[in-house]
Parts: structure tokens; sequence; C-alpha cells
């Protein structure tokens, strides 16, 4: 009996970002990255920032991490946005990024700073799965660990630094975040226009932990972001 030529299968509508979905708006393409991005970063840090924004815009926007709106402003709003702290954390330092989502910003530290340790705490399985393949595909296997859970639920990471972006109210954040770094560690979490009034409204919670004394808002990325970034910082002493 004959067998007839051999047929490739058709790429299933949605398994790889390249095969149109019928419904579906075309991806856009990341913008390239802004000159003043040169001012703050490396060019091999923007490199790195590049390929990786161009998997949001791509497996991101199709496993739902980040809407399809989000890519002309990946960079202003969330690559750069991320990058812009890297200078407030210590050479070889660990850090913990509580609620990394996508890898904002605990993936965009890791690429940034190759001397640094990372631990990404996710609750959700979807979203551990993207981390776990671009840790892969970056090579970030030897130093970025993912840890599946709610900050409150999974063991100590007990880390130098504890970071964070968009995940709760900052009383709320404090109580999450200080668990995981070790006394004598420092909670960096980014913050918006509010990040003062945020500040003021936790002091009791960041009393517990010691960390009320020398809470700031710091400002990052002045002179090469059109909008610095504002990060509370808070260093435990108990």
């Amino acid at each position: 009996m004959k067998s007839g030529p051999f047929r490739h299968p058709r790429p299933r509508p949605g398994a790889d970002p390249a095969v149109p979905v019928p419904g579906r708006a075309p991806l856009e393409e990341l913008p390239p990255a802004p000159e003043r991005a040169a001012l703050g970063l490396s060019p091999d840090a923007v490199a790195r920032l590049e390929a990786y924004g161009r998997l949001l815009a791509t497996e991101g926007v199709v496993r739902g991490l980040i809407g399809p709106r989000e890519t002309p402003r990946l960079w202003e709003r969330h690559l750069l946005n991320c990058a812009a702290p890297s200078g407030l954390i210590g050479q070889g330092e660990t850090v913990a990024d509580i609620g990394s989502g996508a890898g904002l910003p605990g993936l965009v530290l890791a690429l940034v700073r190759p001397d640094i340790r990372v631990v990404l705490v996710e609750p959700l399985q979807r979203r551990c799965d993207f981390l776990t393949e671009a840790v892969r595909r970056f090579g970030l296997t030897a130093r970025v660990e993912i840890r599946r859970g709610k900050a409150d639920a999974v063991s100590p990471c007990r880390a130098d630094v504890a970071t964070s972006r968009a995940v709760a109210a900052l009383d709320e954040l404090a109580s999450w975040s200080l668990p995981h770094v070790r006394v004598g560690g420092r909670l960096l979490a980014l913050k918006g226009r509010r990040a003062a009034e945020e500040l003021e409204a936790a002091r009791p919670t960041l009393e517990r932990w010691g960390a009320a004394a020398d809470a700031q808002v710091v400002e990052c990325g002045a002179g090469w972001l059109d909008e610095p970034v504002l990060v509370v910082s808070a260093t435990r002493t108990r």
C-alpha cells in the first residue's frame, strides 16, 4: 500500500505569535529603543531589554500577560521604568521580586545587572510558565529562581533587597515584602505620584519591622526618563 506525500501539520492558530488568529488584530512590533536609554544604561543592557521587549510584545500579548495597547509604550512605561532603580541595588546582592507578573521589574533588573541574583515570587502558574521560558531563553538559570506562590506563603528569601511594582498599596505590600528581606536589607517599592502619601500611611507597618526610621521616596532616572520613577526605600532593622 502506497502512502501519500508527507504533509507538515498546519500550525494551530494562537500556538505561535507569527500565526494569525481569525478575529484578532495583528500584533504591533516593539518600537526601537529611545536614544535616551543610552544615557542610563549600557549598550549591552539596552540590547537585552530589547530582546525581552520583543518577547513581551509577542508571547506576552498572546498569553494575556500585557495588553496589546502596551506595546507602543513598552520602553518608557515598562522596560526603562523598571530598569531605572537598578542603581539602588548593591554589587552582587540578592533581590526578591514580589508579585513578578511578566517579569516587571524582577526580570528587567536581572537583565540589566548581570552581577545580581533574583528570586521571582509569583502565584499564578501561567505567569510562572512564561517566566521559566524567559529565564531559559536569556540564559539566566544560574542566577534567577522562580518561586510559585503568594508572598506570605512561600519560604522567606532572606534577600538583600525586595522589589515590587503595581502589586498593592504600600501598607499591605510592606507586610508581604519585609519578611523576605534580611535584617539590614531594604524594601524598594516602585510607586507612582502618590508615593509620599502611601509612605505616610504605611509607617505603622514599616515600624513593626524597624523600617520606618530611614524610609523615604527616592527619584530614579532623572535626566534620561521623561518621567522619573519614584521608589519607596526602607531598611529593615529588626
